[in-house]
């Protein structure tokens, strides 16, 4: 039976016996899931803050929690399109540590005695040569499970051990210090680590004109295509809560000052004059490497649900067999997102090394089981086709919060594992769950 759809586009309906939050939910299309998450940050937050005697929502841990959160949230970027297709990468954290080691090499023995220490180009082709190797061992790795047809669990484990030893084996075990001079503002330290008070309004005001236009631009397609829309109360809320949560995240932000002697630094280089108190509040602002994860946030977004390779991967997650049916090139599709998954392994590499200015062989350690939690808590579905960008980036979050919670407490290591381990498990229950309630 075909059904035509004629007519202007209908709003959104809503039973009459349905809650306020059912309505609400129902109105707006807000992932009960997302929401879940957000709840469940605030928890943690307000919940370590007592716990710290009031130390975890202060400005300034707020603000290293941002930069700490950086490489895992790049990480899960490129995860949710691995699991999505019914993948996994076990190797992300011992290829971001090899091709950290790679990168510590060029900086420190093979450019300075062809350019010089801190030359302009250094930090290019270190950049390059970081991400023509993850290209090279991303798409190595996928072309064994697409073509090959190795299990991706297999091929990606023994890529933990043999990226592990291959970094150890690049520098034979030693730290590789110190980092060119501009690579280390790609870790968010110095006074370019960061971008200022100034520049973070700016960067805050156009996401909400982003938020804004987004709702618009969504409006209008389903206006064009006839597709019900949302009430206007429900989006103009959306637009209010999008826009007061960027503009507390850049107040919160711009509320930790530059350290005195940084400051001190920042301020006879810009010829500012040091008051006699020695209280000078200088901003310091969004930091790069959260730019930096934004920044890949959007575009792996873009390519996830604008391109036809992003589609590609979340048909092949439905349903291998009927995408491979359709036409569509299942191997090379796979092959792609493991690629890209080494390109965003070389980008997190970047921001490792920079921010602790060295490549050390423990570069990475334990960062796939962090990723993989992260975008399992953040709504990516084990069984495939399922999952979001802005869900692993605030899985990302929570993840990074519950560590630096429980490392402000004292935690020893061991039970900082035993409670990831634990919320782990805890995710992919309630993944499961979810699953069966919707069916």
């Amino acid at each position: 039976m075909v059904v035509e759809v004629t007519g202007a586009p209908t709003q959104r309906a809503e039973p009459p016996s349905a809650n306020i939050i059912s309505r609400f939910m129902q109105a707006t299309e807000i992932d009960p899931r997302l929401l879940g998450m957000i709840i469940a940050l605030v928890i943690i937050g307000l919940g370590f803050q007592f716990a710290s005697g009031g130390v975890f929502l202060t400005p300034r841990n707020l603000w290293n929690l941002s930069v700490q959160t950086a490489t895992i949230a790049v990480l899960a970027n490129g995860m949710v399109l691995i699991i999505v297709s019914r993948n996994i990468d076990l190797s992300v954290g011992s290829l971001m540590g090899f091709i950290g080691m790679i990168m510590g090499v060029m900086q420190t023995s093979l450019l300075p005695p062809l350019l010089g220490y801190d030359h302009p180009a250094t930090w290019i082709i270190t950049v390059l040569a970081g991400v023509v190797a993850g290209v090279v061992l991303g798409g190595f790795q996928g072309y064994i499970i697409a073509y090959l047809q190795v299990p991706a669990f297999i091929v990606t484990l023994g890529g933990l051990l043999v990226w592990r030893g291959a970094a150890w084996w690049v520098a034979s075990g030693k730290t590789l210090a110190p980092l060119d001079t501009t690579f280390q503002i790609f870790g968010g330290g110095g006074s370019n680590g960061s971008i200022g008070a100034t520049a973070s309004w700016v960067v805050g005001a156009l996401v909400c004109l982003a938020i804004v236009a987004a709702i618009i631009t969504t409006r209008r397609q389903r206006q064009r295509f006839n597709f019900p829309l949302r009430p206007v109360w429900a989006e103009v809320t959306l637009v209010v809560i999008g826009c007061a949560a960027t503009i507390g995240a850049i107040w919160v932000i711009n509320a930790y000052p530059m350290p005195v002697g940084l400051a001190q630094r920042y301020a006879a280089a810009h010829n500012i004059p040091w008051p006699a108190d020695g209280d000078l509040f200088i901003s310091l602002g969004i930091a790069i490497p959260v730019l930096i994860a934004i920044g890949c946030a959007i575009v792996v977004s873009f390519i996830a649900s604008r391109t036809r390779f992003g589609r590609y991967v979340f048909a092949i997650g439905g349903n291998p067999e009927a995408a491979e049916l359709g036409g569509i090139n299942t191997r090379w599709v796979i092959l792609k997102t493991f690629v890209l998954m080494g390109v965003l392994c070389a980008i997190a590499a970047v921001i490792a090394t920079a921010r602790l200015n060295a490549a050390t062989n423990s570069l990475g350690t334990n960062n796939e089981l962090y990723t993989i939690a992260a975008t399992i808590i953040g709504g990516t579905s084990f069984a495939g086709g399922i999952g979001t960008i802005p869900g692993a980036m605030l899985g990302a979050l929570l993840m990074q919060s519950l560590q630096s919670g429980m490392q402000l407490m004292g935690i020893d290591s061991p039970l900082q594992n035993i409670v990831v381990g634990a919320v782990l498990v805890m995710a992919v229950g309630i993944d499961t769950w979810y699953r069966r309630r919707a069916a």
